[in-house]
């Protein structure tokens, strides 16, 4: 069986031991809760992780994007959220075409949308599930409370779509008046609410304190990463994505260069930083280039040397997948396996 040390670097490692207790610990939330739970594939992009999380008891999966989905439903999934406005005619057709045999739910906030999937599955014969997007404070996408009903009855009124409840994004419990107005103004407009979808990491974790959700689309979790840590939504100890980072120059005695930029750990920072150095905890990844992570070492004790391999905790595990062929599920020094990023670049 290969060892870490066989691996080449830069590698991305999941420490399989972490990722199965993330697994049961977010399902294990929502179980007590009587919630559903709807793994956001936009982390891992893997479709043998997704079985781990339909097996630990998932009702189904979240994509971003269509050609995503496409993976998973080659891979045999059903049940698929599409948390996204879909719009254009080649992506609507495209749509209806995957919606013919299979359960996709999408998501609309303007009637230009929502008329776009509406011809796409009148030509194709079908029923298109649709919610509504709810707007929150993040003021991403999303129409306010005002324009739901209207919404939702354009999706009720035509005959080749269905209106499968709300949708909001983050479902923190801040939107929970919002929700409730919501669900009062469509309750008096005589349209009964299918589900009420909440998502985001943070969010997820007082869930129960938003009782009208029905369901919760979490990615994060399942790897979990130093942002995470950094908003006190993780531990370290919960960080099962590390990438396997080498020591290539030391051009001073405070600088170190690893072999890992931005096409390795990508450009998002969070307190000026580009991740975490397991074995060197003050150490300040203070800049990326495409192939080479500038380290200042000014504030640490020890100084790693040339050669020297490290692990970095990445600031945003969801962008460091889609960087990467492949990832290593890891058990101690073992790699156990070795997973194709299987829906990597499928951005459309």
């Amino acid at each position: 069986m290969t060892t870490i040390d066989e691996l080449e670097t830069p590698s991305v490692l999941i420490d399989l031991e972490r990722m199965e207790r993330n697994i049961a610990r977010m399902q294990e939330y929502c179980n007590q809760h009587g919630l559903g739970f709807r793994p956001h594939m936009k982390t891992h992009k893997i479709p043998d992780i997704a079985r781990l999380q339909i097996e630990a008891g998932a009702v189904g999966i979240a994509c971003q994007k269509l050609t995503e989905a496409q993976v998973f439903i080659d891979e045999g999934f059903d049940n698929i959220q599409i948390p996204y406005n879909i719009v254009g005619a080649q992506k609507t057709a495209r749509l209806a075409d995957m919606s013919m045999y299979n359960r996709i739910t999408v998501s609309a906030d303007h009637p230009a949308v929502i008329s776009g999937l509406a011809d796409a599955a009148r030509a194709n014969g079908i029923t298109i599930r649709v919610m509504v997007d709810l707007v929150t404070e993040i003021n991403r996408t999303g129409a306010p409370v005002e324009e739901m009903v209207t919404l939702a009855q354009l999706i009720d009124a035509d005959e080749n779509l269905h209106f499968a409840g709300i949708l909001v994004y983050p479902s923190n419990p801040t939107i929970r008046p919002q929700l409730q107005e919501a669900i009062a103004a469509l309750n008096q407009a005589g349209i009964g609410v299918d589900s009420v979808s909440g998502g985001g990491l943070g969010a997820s974790f007082h869930a129960h304190e938003v009782p009208e959700l029905t369901e919760i689309r979490v990615g994060t979790y399942v790897f979990n990463d130093w942002g995470s840590v950094v908003k006190g939504w993780a531990s370290l100890d919960d960080c099962a994505m590390s990438v396997l980072a080498t020591v290539v120059s030391r051009p001073t005695s405070d600088r170190v260069i690893l072999d890992s930029g931005n096409k390795t750990l990508a450009a998002d920072r969070i307190n000026d930083g580009h991740g975490y150095i397991v074995e060197y905890p003050e150490a300040h990844i203070y800049q990326l280039n495409e192939e080479h992570g500038l380290v200042d070492m000014s504030k640490c004790d020890d100084r790693p040397i040339i050669g020297e391999r490290v692990h970095v905790i990445p600031v945003h595990t969801c962008v460091v997948t889609n960087l990467h062929n492949q990832i290593y599920g890891v058990r101690g020094d073992e790699v156990e396996v070795i997973w194709p990023v299987a829906a990597r670049g499928l951005v459309w």
